[in-house]
């Protein structure tokens, strides 16, 4: 076996100055040209690091003592931070996280697609960058006879049973869980135990209307009774004004997958309602909604800017889910067509369009690789492609059947900067041309990073 090359052993202690940043966030510093990534190191940093994986071109540290600290670290409000892993940089001042999603999609569009000169504009962050979240999702577990619900510590699925609240949930949310869980023990709601695959109830899960206050409450169960329901029921609601919905999930699957294939609303309504600028959602226990209704305005105005459509153009919108965008293009073109290949979404997506009296929107089963070769050999001709595709970025096939439609733009809106930049090499060759690039920050406190990229056809 080759000897490592590397020049720190694993459980050596170094000096390490921070340089620079990953785009998970890591502090990145080197020793002879060898990159050591650091989590929670800042650039400017100088610390004393615990090496603790080697590998032939970089290593893995752990931070052990900041002996010169950034003018960007702040303190955590969270106080399971370091625990959780839920959150990645709330140890970074939020101007340093908007700077290094802006960065993040700058360097994924050189170096993956060699796109240096396009314009990529600083990222569009929230005013107040906490409490943004209108889903939890939550495990439930048992200390002490009691039960206890808190996120997974990192890498693991113990339960972080000293959780007081979520800093990135609406508070509500948190209030709900609460609520659950004070009442599901009172009443003697046992809690499921994943290692022998017994006891009731493995998740909370809780979903707010940001604009309506609307409350819905999903409690997910290994067994296909839910004991106590009706008492459990009564004490939410009569306390609780705002819950419109309180729904039963049933999964008896020795899984880590949240929800069953059963559900049932076992209290008021299916559905619970929001606002994104002028248009009401309908919003179902499993239905795709964004977590951050006030970035998901920010984000679908500018798609819309993108886009440039008027009352004569016919816009595709490609993996529509619930018609969140398509419903905001309808306002604007002739005619939209959603393609989505979850038929619940579908089905969301055409009530979502009548509940906003919106008639020029058309909503398409199907995998939106297959539907738009047939429309493109059926002799569709799109003004406008919309596309949001999951982070997987698009299948080749997409890509070739919307460069053979020959619409004027194509707008695409992506959760993952590697796989925009992998698929604009594509659309490039294709024959567009990558005009701007506008990140905008969905999920603060986290790494992840929304961008939306305007391409024209070159004439």
């Amino acid at each position: 076996m080759a000897k490592s090359t590397a020049p720190v052993k694993k459980n050596e202690y170094i000096d390490l100055k921070f340089e620079d940043l990953t785009h998970e966030g890591n502090g990145v510093g080197k020793i002879n040209g060898y990159p050591i990534f650091v989590p929670y190191g800042l650039p400017g940093e100088d610390a004393v690091v615990k090496v603790i994986k080697v590998n032939k071109n970089f290593g893995f540290g752990k931070l052990i003592e900041l002996k010169k600290e950034s003018k960007e670290r702040v303190e955590p409000p969270c106080n399971v931070y370091y625990k959780c892993g839920g959150c990645q940089l709330q140890h970074m001042s939020y101007d340093l996280q908007l700077f290094m999603k802006q960065n993040q999609v700058k360097n994924v569009l050189r170096k993956i697609a060699h796109l240096d000169h396009v314009p990529v504009h600083p990222t569009i962050g929230l005013e107040d960058p906490w409490r943004y979240r209108n889903k939890v999702q939550i495990p439930v577990g048992e200390k002490d006879g009691e039960l206890i619900t808190g996120f997974y510590r990192m890498r693991s699925h113990d339960i972080i049973e000293d959780m007081e609240t979520c800093v990135i949930q609406d508070e509500v949310n948190d209030r709900m869980v609460h609520a659950v869980r004070r009442i599901a023990n009172r009443i003697g709601i046992e809690a499921y135990d994943e290692k022998s695959h017994r006891g009731v109830l493995r998740h909370i899960m809780v979903r707010t209307g940001r604009e309506t206050q609307e409350i819905m409450i999903v409690l997910i169960t290994r067994t296909e009774k839910l004991p106590h329901a009706d008492k459990l029921i009564r004490e939410l609601t009569e306390t609780f004004p705002n819950i419109k919905s309180i729904v039963h999930n049933i999964n008896n699957k020795r899984t880590n997958v949240i929800f069953g294939n059963k559900t049932k609303t076992i209290w008021g309504e299916d559905y619970i309602y929001d606002t994104i600028g002028d248009i009401r959602f309908a919003i179902s226990p499993r239905s795709f909604y964004q977590v951050n209704p006030v970035q998901t305005k920010v984000l679908y105005e500018k798609a819309l800017e993108y886009a440039q459509i008027d009352e004569n153009d016919v816009v595709i919108d490609a993996y529509c889910g619930i018609g969140t965008i398509s419903l905001f293009l309808a306002q604007k073109a002739k005619k939209v067509y959603g393609i989505e290949i979850v038929p619940d979404a579908i089905r969301d997506a055409k009530m979502n369009a009548e509940l906003n009296g919106i008639t020029n929107a058309e909503f398409v089963v199907g995998e939106a690789e297959k539907v738009m070769p047939k429309w493109k050999n059926e002799g569709f001709t799109p003004d406008v492609i919309v596309v949001d595709p999951p982070r997987k970025g698009c299948e080749v096939d997409f890509l070739q059947a919307m460069i053979e439609m020959e619409p004027k733009r194509i707008v695409y809106v992506s959760c993952n900067p590697s796989t925009l930049a992998r698929d604009l090499v594509i659309l490039e060759e294709g024959g567009y041309e990558t005009k701007e690039v506008q990140p905008v920050d969905m999920f603060s406190q986290t790494n992840h990073i929304e961008a939306v990229c305007l391409l024209e056809r070159k004439l």
